[in-house]
C-alpha cells in the first residue's frame, strides 16, 4: 500500500466538519493540518473529531507541517484566493463547489492550474450517489435521450445570506442539478431560457423559484423546475428526475434506486454498486487522480461549464431572452484578461487560442 496522502484542510465551518469526518474514515489519506481564519473554531473542530494533536493555523503560510494536497472548504468567495495560493505553492487541490462566485474567477483558477501543472478538482458531490450511477447505466442501455427533466421542491428556512440573495435558488442550489445533467446526458449545454420569480408567500428576498430549459449539443433538452419555498410534498434534495429515451423511460426519486422500463414495458433493473458516495466519493477519486495523473470528473477546465450554466440562467432570467453558454464564457474570458494581475496567470490566459476549447465546449 502507498503511504497515505498528506492533506491540509482549509476551512473548519459546518462543511469543514463534514470533511473532517470523511478524511478520518479514509485510510488512504492523513490530515496533517487545519487552517481557518478563526483559530478557536479550527481548534474546536479538530478536537471534536479526534484530532487533538493536529496543528492549526490562520493561514497556509503559517503552518509548518508538510502536505501533499489541499482540501479547500472555505466559503465560495475565498475559493479563488485559497486554491490559487495552494496551486502556485506546488500542490494539487480539491475545492468544494461552487468553484468560485463568477466564471471570470473560474477561468483565472484554470490558468493557475495550468501554470502550476497541478490538479484542481471540484467536489461536485452529487455525482457520486450510487443511485445516480445506476440511473446513468440504465440510460446508457435505453438509448439516446430526448428529454431529461428535474423537479426540485423544498422549503428550507436558512436565515442568513441565502434569504437575502437576488437569485438564491439558481445561484446557491441549482448548480447541483445543472452539473448532474451534464453527467447524465454525456453532452454539453448550448443555451438556456430561464424564468425566475418569487411566490407571494416566499420568505426569501430574492427569486426563490425558477424554470429553465437547456438545449444540449446533441439536440436533447434538460428542463429544471424548482422552488425553495414549496412546503408540503417536498422532493428529495437531489430532486425528482425523469428521462425519455429512444428505448424507454427511466425515473429517479432522488433518494432510492432508479426505476426504468423498456418501450415494451419490460422492467430494466437498477444495478447499485458498492461505491463511496457524496464527498467520500469525491475524495476517493481525487486521491486516485493525484496518484495516477488520471483526469477526474469535475476537473477544473470542465467544471467551468457547470458554473457557466448558472450564470447563463441568471442572465436569461434578467433579460427575458435565451442565453448561449459560449457567450457567458467568452465574456468572462474578456473580463479575466482585463482583471488578472499575476503575470504568469495573465500569460496563461493569453496563450489560449480559444477559451471555449480550453474548457471543452469546442473540439
Amino acid at each position: 500500500m502507498p503511504e497515505p496522502l498528506r492533506l491540509l484542510q482549509v476551512g473548519a465551518g459546518g462543511m469543514g466538519r463534514a470533511w473532517l469526518r470523511t478524511i478520518a474514515a479514509n485510510p488512504e489519506v492523513q490530515l496533517v493540518g487545519l487552517v481557518d481564519l478563526d483559530l478557536d473554531t479550527a481548534r474546536t473542530a479538530a478536537d471534536e473529531h479526534g484530532y487533538t494533536d493536529l496543528p492549526v493555523a490562520a493561514s497556509i503560510g503559517e503552518l509548518a507541517a508538510e502536505f501533499d494536497a489541499v482540501i479547500d472548504v472555505t466559503v465560495p468567495v475565498a475559493h479563488p484566493k485559497v486554491s490559487v495560493e495552494a496551486l502556485l505553492s506546488g500542490v494539487p487541490v480539491l475545492c468544494e463547489k461552487p468553484l468560485a462566485e463568477t466564471v471570470r474567477e473560474c477561468l483565472q483558477m484554470v490558468a493557475a492550474s495550468e501554470v502550476s501543472g497541478k490538479l484542481l478538482m471540484v467536489s461536485q458531490s452529487r455525482r457520486y450517489f450510487r443511485a445516480v450511477n445506476a440511473f446513468q447505466r440504465q440510460l446508457a442501455e435505453l438509448g439516446p435521450i430526448g428529454t431529461l427533466s428535474c423537479e426540485f421542491y423544498k422549503a428550507p428556512h436558512f436565515s442568513g445570506f441565502r434569504e437575502r440573495m437576488a437569485e438564491p435558488l439558481l445561484v446557491d442550489m441549482a448548480i447541483h442539478q445543472f452539473d448532474l445533467s451534464r453527467k447524465l446526458l454525456g453532452s454539453e449545454p448550448v443555451s438556456v431560457y430561464c424564468d425566475s420569480y418569487n411566490p407571494p408567500w416566499s420568505w426569501f428576498d430574492g427569486n426563490a423559484a425558477a424554470s429553465a430549459i437547456f438545449t444540449y449539443a446533441d439536440g436533447s433538452r434538460f428542463t429544471f423546475t424548482g422552488s425553495w419555498c414549496a412546503p408540503g410534498l417536498e422532493t428529495s434534495w437531489n430532486g425528482r428526475w425523469r428521462a425519455s429515451t429512444s428505448g424507454g423511460t427511466a425515473t429517479w426519486d432522488g433518494d432510492n434506486a432508479p426505476v426504468a422500463a423498456l418501450a415494451s414495458g419490460e422492467a430494466l433493473p437498477a444495478v447499485m454498486a458498492d461505491e463511496p458516495e457524496e464527498i467520500a466519493g469525491s475524495l476517493v477519486e481525487f486521491v486516485d487522480a493525484v496518484r495516477t495523473s488520471a483526469t477526474p470528473q469535475s476537473e477544473v477546465h470542465s467544471n467551468v461549464v457547470s458554473l457557466a450554466m448558472v450564470e447563463a440562467a441568471v442572465r436569461s432570467a434578467d433579460t427575458g431572452a435565451p442565453v448561449r453558454i459560449a457567450d457567458v464564457i467568452t465574456d468572462a474570458y474578456t473580463e479575466a484578461l482585463a482583471t488578472t494581475q499575476d503575470p504568469a496567470l495573465q500569460a496563461a490566459l493569453k496563450a489560449w487560442p480559444n477559451p471555449l476549447k480550453a474548457v471543452g465546449l469546442e473540439a
